[in-house]
């Protein structure tokens, strides 16, 4: 791996664990197995270096996302597909905990592709609400974009409770209540 591909993983795990304030040049370096002027060759400084990272988080997490949305099955099949992936849910998410970092949100810059990716995954969801509601499969009156509101508060959400609690059941009893709610109608 290249130096300049080790500071942005390097950058992109320590922002996950410690967020922006706790990520330390001086640990990014340590942790890249990096020389003292390396981030600084390849990067404007600590700021540039996080937005590579979370930009690079963001892709990652739509890729993951859409890998599960855009896959096979009904509209309420790919949903629950979604909210039941594997997931490290006592670790969190590494898109959501940077809405929780005052210096992320404070900079437009930073807080761009985690605001970019959150709307994609609405939107992608809305879409999938629809698509179900034309098919039958949900109730004609649900809105999609409230629904993938819904849906995205309750992974986010979940997140923050099973943290709280150290276990995942919290998260797990999230997306149960969720899913019972959208379960498809039968006559």
């Amino acid at each position: 791996m290249s130096t300049p591909e080790r500071l942005i993983e390097s950058t992109r795990e320590l922002l996950w664990e410690r967020g922006y304030v706790g990520t330390s040049p001086k640990a990014i370096l340590e942790r890249a197995d990096a020389g003292q002027g390396s981030m600084y060759h390849h990067f404007k400084g600590k700021p540039d270096l996080a937005l590579a990272a979370i930009r690079r988080t963001a892709e990652e997490m739509r890729a993951t996302a859409a890998g599960v949305l855009d896959g096979p099955g009904t509209p309420y099949e790919r949903i629950e597909a979604y909210l039941r992936r594997e997931r490290d849910v006592l670790r969190g998410c590494p898109v959501g905990r940077l809405t929780m970092d005052p210096d992320v949100i404070a900079s437009a810059e930073l807080r761009a592709p985690v605001d970019e990716t959150l709307d994609w995954l609405r939107g992608r969801i809305a879409g999938i609400v629809e698509e179900g509601k034309a098919q039958g499969q949900f109730a004609p009156g649900l809105d999609g974009g409230e629904i993938a509101a819904a849906v995205v508060a309750t992974v986010q959400g979940g997140y923050v409770l099973a943290r709280a609690s150290g276990s995942p059941a919290a998260f797990d009893a999230g997306v149960r209540g969720l899913l019972s709610l959208l379960a498809p109608r039968t006559s």
